[in-house]
This record gives C-alpha cells, sequence and structure tokens, in this order.
C-alpha cells in the first residue's frame, strides 16, 4: 500500500467528510443510500489519486460525488431486458409448428392459389400488383395505363371473387373468362 496516497486520502479528502455527507443528503432522495454513496465515492477519489493526484482535491471529491449520483440514476432508469418470469410455463414460446398445422396452412395455400388462378388476367394482375407486391394505387394505374379508378374496382372484384371462390363451395360463381361480360357470369336473383 501506498502510504503517502494514505496520508493525502486523510489529510485532503476525509476532512470534507461532513460537507459531502450533508451534500449527499440534501441531493440524494434515498436516506439510507447515503452511507454506501459516500463509500463510492471515496472509492472513487482514491483509485483515481492512485493514478494521479487531481490539483483541487474538494473539487474533485464533489464533482465525484454528483456523477455518481448521475450515473445511479441513469442506472435506475435502465429497463432490464432479462426475462421476469418463466417463460416456458406461461406457454409463451412459440411451440412447434405440427404436423397438422402445417398440413392445414399447405391446404389453405392451395385453396388460395386455385382461387386466384380463376380470376380474369387483367383483375388477377391488378390485385398481384396491389395486394402483394403492395404497390400503390396510383403506380399500378400509371404501370397499367388505366385509371385509379379502374384499378379501384378491378381490387374490389377481384376480392368478392376470390372471397366467393375461397369461402364458398366449389360451384361458386367463377370469374367470367374471355368474351363473357361480369353480367351473364353472374347467378340471376
Amino acid at each position: 500500500m501506498d502510504t503517502t496516497l494514505d496520508a493525502w486520502f486523510v489529510s485532503e479528502i476525509l476532512v470534507h467528510e461532513a460537507a459531502l455527507v450533508q451534500y449527499l443528503r440534501r441531493c440524494w432522495t434515498q436516506p439510507d443510500e447515503i452511507v454506501d454513496l459516500r463509500q463510492e465515492v471515496y472509492v472513487r477519489v482514491y483509485e483515481a489519486a492512485a493514478k494521479a493526484r487531481p490539483q483541487q482535491p474538494k473539487s474533485f471529491l464533489f464533482a465525484s460525488a454528483r456523477h455518481l449520483m448521475t450515473d445511479r440514476l441513469r442506472r435506475s432508469r435502465v429497463v432490464s431486458i432479462e426475462p421476469a418470469g418463466d417463460f416456458e410455463s406461461l406457454n409463451v414460446l412459440v411451440d412447434e409448428v405440427s404436423p397438422e398445422r402445417r398440413f392445414g396452412a399447405r391446404q389453405i395455400l392451395r385453396r388460395l392459389a386455385a382461387a386466384f388462378d380463376r380470376l380474369p388476367g387483367r383483375c388477377r394482375e391488378i390485385v398481384w400488383l396491389r395486394r402483394v407486391e403492395e404497390l400503390p394505387q396510383k403506380e399500378v394505374a400509371l404501370r397499367l395505363g388505366i385509371s385509379e379508378k379502374a384499378v379501384e374496382k378491378q381490387i374490389a372484384r377481384g376480392m368478392r371473387l376470390l372471397a366467393e371462390y375461397y369461402h364458398g363451395d366449389d360451384a361458386a360463381p367463377s370469374a367470367p373468362r374471355r368474351g363473357e361480360t361480369a353480367r351473364a357470369a353472374e347467378p340471376a336473383d
């Protein structure tokens, strides 16, 4: 141990203990932590002085105390990312996909693809650009050389036809083929 450092610490730092404790009580809201804060300030000052003695020890002592309180406040505001409980018992973790769920998902995908394939060509293209590629309505209209209103109508028509086929039975009205009009393809009420 460095006896000169110890002597310096006693003569330059410990003489301000009463003022330091008063400062900590005035600034820190939890009185039960004052003793711990004081000790931590002393450790910081002692370790720093072991490397190089400060020119103004009292100012250095109080600056160290202020920095310590600031550090503690910052740490108290940080939210821990450590798990707060046993997530396994809560069934929060992602389950492995069962073969039944995988098969069901494939069936849904096949049915949706079949419904999509039944859409008229232009309608299918517009639905693809708008819903799959997520292009804005204006860009779809510009790309296809049609009005935004036409895009809007084709999207509505495509969604209706997809829903009819997907949610209805296999006998749901199919999209009109080339040469047929939309009215002719729809069942009469």
